[in-house]
């Protein structure tokens, strides 16, 4: 079993991926294989509505300047995928947005099932507001995707703004920890 993780924040190695690593440590220790890819530094624009995609259906993205399709791919040879973003303006990041747009646009244009009935969990690094949002936004992606998703000991957010700080937040690192956990119990459940 495999999850791959998109780091959505534009800082690399942040407060985003030290919680993503929490999550992907208790998965570890459960033997399941994990990547995490950090979309800082990539220019990711969003969907074009093309509508290419309906028309080859070969579960690509008609844009290949840049790595989503290799992503997409990730995706869909994963049996749990794992999303973060810190907020921004009450919201996800722009980078992890393009990425689940265009990974919706493609799965819906080629029968929905791409990604169905994997395990995803979403994950959100805030300084103050807007996190029940972003994680909003991240699941929404799980639902439309007919992904399952497992839940934790509270809502799957850290608190810290400077780099390394969500690592004083106590509940978010225990909720991190719990999200891993489920998120592991889940995926043997359904593939052991």
């Amino acid at each position: 079993m495999k999850v791959v993780a998109f780091n959505g924040s534009a800082r690399k190695d942040g407060n985003t991926a030290i919680l993503m690593n929490l999550v992907l440590e208790e998965l570890r220790a459960e033997k399941i294989g994990t990547e995490m890819i950090q979309l800082a530094g990539e220019k990711l624009p969003g969907c074009i509505a093309c509508y290419q995609c309906g028309k080859t259906k070969d579960g690509t993205c008609a844009i290949k300047t840049d790595r989503v399709n290799d992503y997409i791919q990730k995706m869909r040879e994963a049996d749990g995928i794992l999303l973060g973003s810190p907020v921004y303006i009450a919201d996800i990041t722009s980078g992890i947005k393009a990425l689940l747009e265009r990974a919706t646009i493609v799965c819906r244009a080629n029968g929905n099932g791409l990604y169905r009935r994997k395990v995803g969990a979403g994950i959100v690094a805030v300084r103050r507001a807007g996190a029940m949002h972003a994680l909003s936004s991240l699941n929404h992606f799980f639902f439309i995707n007919q992904l399952i998703v497992p839940g934790s000991s509270y809502w799957n957010v850290g608190i810290g703004r400077n780099a390394g700080e969500v690592k004083n937040d106590t509940e978010g690192v225990q909720t991190m920890k719990v999200l891993g956990q489920n998120m592991a119990w889940l995926l043997n459940k359904i593939h052991g």
